[in-house]
């Protein structure tokens, strides 16, 4: 088979381990010379490779390369762009052959989400429906952990353990000061839909009175006199009250308590705020000094004190995203297999594209308290294992030091001129 490149592209929410998803697949793809020519990385996600605009990876050394691993964010850039379907968007795809034919481009990693899953599956069919033959193959990667299949999603288990931590520190800090000051913590976190990273707050509190003592998820319907009723019950009994909420709660009628009325570039409501929302309702009708705070970019970015679990989920799902590809799976992506709890076990294998394409994983209301406002025994065993360990970057001068890559152009070859 002769050798081709392959392109390879992060999408959507960036995460503090994505990158040393980037170092697996990089770092197995120059252990495949002769199969895989060069990676090149898409600049700014699929836009890249609409617009020709392809990042060298041959240029990086080893030891660059490597600390990707260690690194937060999108070394490559990403986006939020969604392909339309091939009816609707034709040139698209050509654009896509044209580019691929003329960098000898066989293999397409996409590195993403739901909607990331969904455009990897498009291009997945361009060999079938155009005539062009790639090997696509898609890599998980969201903080929100709601992809259907996979077990769990790289990039989770490092936002797991810092709210959890985060919120088990802040409970901490609150409790001292309860007496005569600050008795409401609120904390939010992400979640459009899926309540898994205000569940790993729950983590923090292994025993009754521990905080969090709240936490309100997606999943549930905000009854805001049940709420309230909870909170003064935590703050007589214990003297404060820390909560978690996820920024995607919604109401009775299922509206977003905090949606802005904004859209994304994937059309879903521009959620935050409604932290300051539940807190000014806790000082409103009970009366209870407040602070409140929002993880925002800080719990997906934070490489500091990201899970061992997650790190080396990160950098196995790249490698054998490699796998896969030169064996001609098609269509796939490498997903994450539980074997066991205790102790943990776990494997990567394949998965059909079209199961995991713009499906969504909820929260299972077994992992839910019957009440509503906490996590059962089964979540805490499905969750811990998640953010198990620690896998510090190296430091210099008492800061974090991260790689920051060359990222040296390929030289065009197309006439410019495509717009996205």
């Amino acid at each position: 088979m002769p050798v081709k490149n392959a392109f390879y592209a992060q999408s959507g929410g960036v995460t503090a381990v994505i990158n040393a998803t980037a170092c697996g697949l990089i770092e197995a793809a120059r252990k495949h010379k002769n199969r895989i020519g060069k990676v090149y990385a898409g600049r700014d996600g699929i836009i890249g490779a609409l617009t020709e605009d392809l990042i060298d990876t041959s240029k990086e050394s080893p030891a660059a390369i490597k600390a990707l691993r260690y690194t937060p964010a999108g070394a490559f850039g990403s986006c939020r762009y969604k392909l339309k379907g091939l009816e609707e968007n034709r040139a698209q795809y050509e654009r896509l052959i044209a580019v691929f034919k003329a960098h000898n481009i066989g293999y397409f990693f996409y590195n993403g989400g739901n909607d990331s899953a969904d455009t990897a599956y498009k291009v997945s069919q361009i060999s079938e429906k155009l005539g062009y033959p790639v090997i696509c193959v898609g890599v998980p990667k969201t903080v929100d952990n709601d992809l259907a299949v996979t077990d769990c999603c790289p990039g989770f288990g490092s936002v797991a353990k810092y709210v959890a931590t985060s919120i088990r520190e802040a409970g901490f800090d609150v409790a001292s000061m309860a007496r005569t000051s600050t008795k409401v913590f609120v904390l939010e976190v992400m979640g459009r839909h899926a309540g898994w990273i205000t569940a790993a707050c729950g983590l923090a509190a292994e025993k009754a009175g521990d905080a969090p003592q709240v936490l309100l998820f997606p999943e549930i319907a905000f009854d805001q006199e049940k709420f309230l009723a909870r909170v003064d019950a935590v703050v007589k009994q214990y003297g404060y009250c820390a909560i978690g909420v996820s920024e995607g709660i919604r109401n009775a009628d299922g509206k977003f308590l905090s949606e802005s009325g904004l859209k994304d570039a994937f059309g879903h409501a521009q959620l935050g705020g409604v932290a300051p929302q539940i807190a000014s309702l806790i000082k409103d009708k009970l009366g209870y000094k407040y602070h409140w705070a929002v993880a925002d970019y800080l719990q997906r970015s934070a490489r500091h004190i990201a899970s061992k679990t997650d790190v080396e989920q990160a950098y196995a799902v790249g490698k054998t995203a490699v796998e896969l590809a030169i064996k001609g799976r098609n269509a796939v992506m490498a997903v994450i297999v539980r074997k066991s709890n205790k102790p943990y076990k776990w494997t990567v294998e394949a998965a059909d594209l079209k199961d995991i394409a713009n499906k969504e994983k909820m929260m299972p209301r077994e992992f839910i308290s019957a009440d509503g406002f906490h996590i059962t025994a089964k979540c805490r065993q499905y969750l811990a294992p998640l953010i198990a360990g620690e896998d510090y970057p190296p430091y210099r001068n008492g800061l974090p030091a991260y790689v920051k890559l060359k990222n040296i152009a390929v030289r065009k070859k197309l006439a410019a001129g495509f717009k996205v």
